[in-house]
């Protein structure tokens, strides 16, 4: 059996969409001011907006699949980004007035939603998604969700005073959507916190309780995913861009193991890791990034088979799902499917 292969959300809008998103972004997917854009974008689409969102899902699908992809994604195509499609969804968020403030600390400056008010859920939206993407393809369709760690340093707080309190309805309002999502029938669910990697102490006081709430109620027909990249690059081919700590998913794999995660996203290929840290993770399965999102260099599939065999001598080929290290919507559509090509080839190969 085959090593199975997936996507982790993002994938380079197709040319069909004229909505605009933050990796189209002047200096790249955290400058600028591409938020402000984006709904202007939808509402000039008017009536067709839906089919021109369906039609660049056909497309982002068809790729992965072509390119051998297992657990695919809609290439989040309606999203301007993860983390604000989502707030868009939600009470208390202000998406008139922005406020310019410095994030991922300090590392960027952009012009942010304000958080005005308490934060709640309002109608569903993720399973609509879902159900027009499931519909395209006999492959499972996973769906992607911004954590409340995550949002909350994304956003401008001018109502609760503390990202603590602030997540502790943030969590509330993501696991009504998750608890959506599951009724509708979708059986991937990933709750992406990028920001655990960054902030470590914070994940491990509250970080994890949070994500825990964010699935609770979930059935177990649900895979409750986790994905925890490094850091996300400004351009292509530019390799000192800001990263977290090297020794982050050491700090943070027994929490991992030992809660319900069923499933874990970490990257090796940009910064590949000390693979004994696969062994920390006795009964998570751990999605291996083994592509790189930011280098425009193809990774043959002979340099996929050997890291991913290298992978096997540290953890069950049931547990260990090839995919990107992140996002893909950095690279443009030649170089996504390229990579994924290789990928699933490598992956394949280990049969």
């Amino acid at each position: 059996m085959a090593l199975k292969t997936t996507c982790i959300g993002a994938f380079p809008k197709p040319d069909c969409l004229p909505a605009f998103d933050w990796f189209q972004a002047d200096g790249g997917p955290d400058t600028a001011h591409p938020t402000a854009r984006y709904a202007a974008a939808i509402a000039e689409m008017g009536d067709d907006a839906e089919a021109l969102f369906v039609e660049a899902a056909v497309r982002v699908i068809a790729d992965q699949v072509e390119a051998g992809i297992d657990i695919v994604t809609d290439g989040e195509v309606r999203r301007e980004n993860y983390i604000y499609y989502h707030c868009r969804h939600l009470d208390g968020f202000d998406f008139e007035n922005l406020t310019e403030q410095d994030v991922r600390g300090g590392n960027y400056t952009a012009w942010l939603p304000t958080v005005r008010g308490p934060v709640a859920a309002m109608g569903p939206f993720l399973p609509h998604d879902w159900r027009a993407a499931q519909a395209l393809t006999d492959r499972p369709v996973k769906v992607t969700l911004p954590g409340p760690m995550t949002i909350a340093d994304s956003v401008a707080d001018a109502h609760y005073g503390d990202q603590k309190s602030l997540g502790a309805d943030l969590e509330q309002a993501i696991n009504a959507e998750v608890l959506r999502l599951a009724e509708a029938g979708c059986r991937h669910i990933q709750i992406d916190e990028p920001l655990f990697a960054r902030r470590i102490e914070d994940a491990l006081d509250y970080g994890f309780d949070n994500l825990e709430r964010c699935f609770h109620g979930c059935p177990d027909s649900v895979v409750r995913t986790v994905h925890m990249c490094c850091g996300y690059p400004d351009r292509l081919d530019n390799p000192d861009y800001p990263k977290a700590p090297k020794a982050c998913y050491f700090d943070l794999a027994e929490a991992i193991d030992r809660s319900s995660i069923q499933a874990v996203s970490v990257e090796d290929a940009h910064r590949p890791n000390d693979l004994s840290l696969l062994e920390k993770f006795t009964r998570t399965t751990v999605i291996f990034g083994v592509v790189a999102i930011a280098k425009s260099r193809v990774e043959s599939v002979d340099e996929l088979r050997a890291r991913l065999a290298l992978a096997l001598d540290h953890i069950d080929a049931e547990r260990l799902i090839a995919a990107p290290d992140c996002g893909l919507g950095i690279l443009g559509r030649a170089l996504a499917v390229a990579k994924l090509t290789n990928m699933a080839a490598a992956a394949a190969s280990l049969a």
